[in-house]
């Protein structure tokens, strides 16, 4: 079917089906990450870390369960609310999550890479390195979609 003679219904099953595609993407990622960051603290030499390092990798961990979280969110929420006539509901938090998990998932990427970066290269590399990383994540991410969604008149159709 057309996606201008759709339903309300089919359009919100449709673009829940997709935002569960897009999120399967980003998940496993960020599950890997989420997984490789629990067993940091555990591996030789995390102790001789300094004060400043080890707040980052907090930054990165707490992140990475957040991202995790977020993306998860909407095949949980589903479960709960599955025939209660709530999907246009769910599709538009699911939205607002999978925003959220990449926000969280930029910021544990951008933490991470500058935490091993200044283990390898000290401060002004990993200050450089994090700052390409996170402006590469928001650009992409955020505001060049934003851009097209702006000249493209903010088309709520799905």
């Amino acid at each position: 079917m057309e996606p201008d003679k759709e339903t309300r219904k089919e359009r919100a099953d449709r673009n829940f089906v997709e935002l569960l595609q897009s999120a399967r993407v980003a998940v496993t990622g960020v599950q890997v990450l989420f997984a490789f960051l629990l067993t940091v603290p555990f591996s030789q030499g995390f102790d001789k870390l300094s004060l400043a390092d080890r707040r980052l990798f907090y930054v990165a961990l707490v992140s990475a369960a957040i991202a995790s979280i977020c993306y998860i969110a909407p095949a949980a929420q589903h479960r709960v609310l599955f025939r209660q006539g709530l999907k246009e509901t769910l599709v538009r938090r699911s939205n607002l999550y999978g925003i959220a998990g990449a926000l969280a998932l930029a910021v544990s990427m951008t933490a991470a890479t500058m935490l091993v970066v200044d283990y390898l290269f000290h401060n002004t590399m990993a200050v450089i390195t994090a700052v390409f990383i996170a402006l590469l994540a928001v650009w992409s991410w955020f505001v060049q979609p934003a851009i097209d969604r702006s000249a493209n008149g903010d088309d709520d159709n799905g």
